[in-house]
This record gives C-alpha cells, structure tokens and sequence, in this order.
C-alpha cells in the first residue's frame, strides 16, 4: 500500500533461479493502486524488456511526457520462437489486456491408472483407480524421470490444436509416505520430451510441496503461514492442494501435456536416501489448468474425449 511509483516489471518464466511467483505474486498486489506493465519471457534467469518500451516508460515517468505508455495492454509476454525461425530474428513481446490471460479459465483433469508408464489425463472423472505408488531416488534428475522410472506420470491424448495456458497452476493430492518426512515435487511437462536445456519444449512448469505442511495446504498454500510441519504417520494418508509456478506458454499442436508426480527434485530439494515410497489416491487427485478459451478450447484441443 506504500508503493507510489510507477512499475514496470519484467521476469522470465523459466527463471529457476527467482521463481515468476516472486515478480507475479507484487504484481498482483499493485494492481489498481499504480500505473502497472508486466513483461515476461520464456528464457531463464535475467532479460531485459525491450529498449524502446523501457525508454517510453522512463519518458512518461521521469520525463512526464505524454506517450501512452500506461494506456492500454498491461501485459507484454514474448511467445515461444516458431518452427522455422531463424536463430538470432528479432522478436517482439506479443500484448495482452493482462496477465493472467482474461480469456483464461480453470479447466480441471484427472489422472488414470497407469503412471508408472504414463497414465491417461483428461476431463473425465475416473471411477475406482485405485493407488499407485514411486519410489524416490534423488539421484535421478528430473529430465531423466521424464523418461521412466521413480516417478508417476500421466498425460493428455496429443492436441489436435495448441492449447495456451495463462496463469497459475493448482494440483491437489491425497498421498501417503513410508516414511515421516519426504519430499513431493511435481512438473508439468511436454511430451515427448524434448533434450536439451530446461526450457518451453520439454517443461511447462514445476512445483514443490513439503507434506509436513500439509495443514497450511488447502487452498493453493498459504505462504503467511507460520504453522509448524509436523512428522507424518507412514501409512496415513493426507489431502495436499498447492500451486505450481505461474507461466504462460503455447503447447503445439501434436504434443501432450504430461502430469509427473515424484519426490525429491536434485535442484530444488533436501537430498534424502533413496527408498522412501509415496503413494497417490488417483480419485483423491486432480490439477488444475488455466486454458485460454477454457474447457470447450481444452475439449476441442483433446479431440472431444
């Protein structure tokens, strides 16, 4: 409430370094109270808005000259590069009327059984699915677990259109632990996936989540909480809602949104011993999507499953 400047705030969404819930959390908070732009890209840590938007924000700030430059779109996102582009084109940030996307809605899906190869996620609620269990091992890195092993996963059929998510994730989980502490991490991803640095053709986004919280993890997570952890009982099982980090980001047609679901993220995590088993109530479990165009778009996109 005690911010009087004006802001122009950029940050990357696959910046694993200061995470964009940082940047979108105070941005959220401004909003309504100061002149406000959010420029985001799709690359890692640092990147600058472009130089003529940042010298027409200094111009009407500094300079008060009457530009423009606080009408109109309040978000600025640099698209994904297209197939075919050359290397080094110029590019410029694509408007929106904000971020999140106002277009965006919550489309919810739900996993299969079968995660322990890849299980199916979509908009059907499955009846009956039973439980399905990983084992950790943080020795294994997160783009290896893509490919099989120490994890859950569970993806959309391919699109038969892109789907463009705007905002912030949500997975809700009901899973229990061998043990009375463990890691929970939680990616979404491409597929299939693509090798190469962790960026928009193999990782959407990723969260992470400490079970022991699981009394401040019931609506996205409080992070005002002051809540101890408490050990949990191996065995019981616990109901977990928590966000991932926001993004925006076009998945192509012809590729799948995957749901993984393991322990320990090597980057992220504490780096326990391996052996701790998680396991996942699939009815107990769901994630939700903000899709541009909402469910009809998602339905039409999955080929009306």
């Amino acid at each position: 409430a005690g911010i009087k400047a004006a802001v122009l705030m950029a940050h990357a969404f696959n910046d694993w370094n200061v995470v964009p819930e940082h940047s979108v959390r105070i941005a959220s908070a401004l909003k309504g109270r100061v002149p406000l732009r959010m420029y985001f890209h799709q690359g890692g840590h640092g990147g600058d808005p472009t130089l003529a938007m940042v010298n027409r924000w200094f111009s009407r700030f500094l300079y008060d000259i009457p530009n423009g430059v606080d009408q109109g779109p309040r978000a600025w996102i640099m698209r994904e590069p297209t197939q075919g582009q050359k290397d080094g084109a110029p590019q410029l940030p694509t408007p929106y009327a904000d971020y999140p996307n106002p277009a965006a809605s919550v489309v919810t899906l739900h996993p299969g059984t079968g995660g322990s190869a890849m299980g199916p996620l979509g908009l059907r609620v499955p009846r009956k699915q039973g439980m399905e269990t990983l084992v950790d091992n943080v020795e294994i890195a997160g783009a290896a677990l893509a490919a099989a092993g120490h994890r859950l996963l569970y993806a959309t059929p391919e699109l038969l259109s892109p789907v463009h998510l705007s905002g912030t994730p949500r997975i809700t989980l009901r899973l229990a632990s061998s043990k009375p502490a463990a890691n929970l991490s939680v990616w979404l991803v491409v597929l299939p996936w693509t090798d190469g640095p962790i960026g928009p053709a193999n990782v959407i986004t990723r969260g992470w989540a400490d079970p022991q919280n699981h009394a401040s993890l019931k609506s996205g997570g409080d992070y005002h909480s002051m809540k101890r952890g408490e050990p949990l009982v191996p065995g019981r099982f616990y109901r977990l809602t928590f966000d991932l980090q926001p993004d925006d980001q076009v998945i192509p047609a012809g590729k799948r949104i995957g749901l993984m679901i393991f322990s320990s993220d090597r980057d992220f995590t504490l780096w326990p011993q391996p052996g701790t088993e998680l396991t996942v109530d699939l009815d107990g479990t769901s994630l939700r999507l903000p899709v541009v165009g909402g469910r009809s778009w998602f339905a039409e996109a999955v080929g009306k499953e």
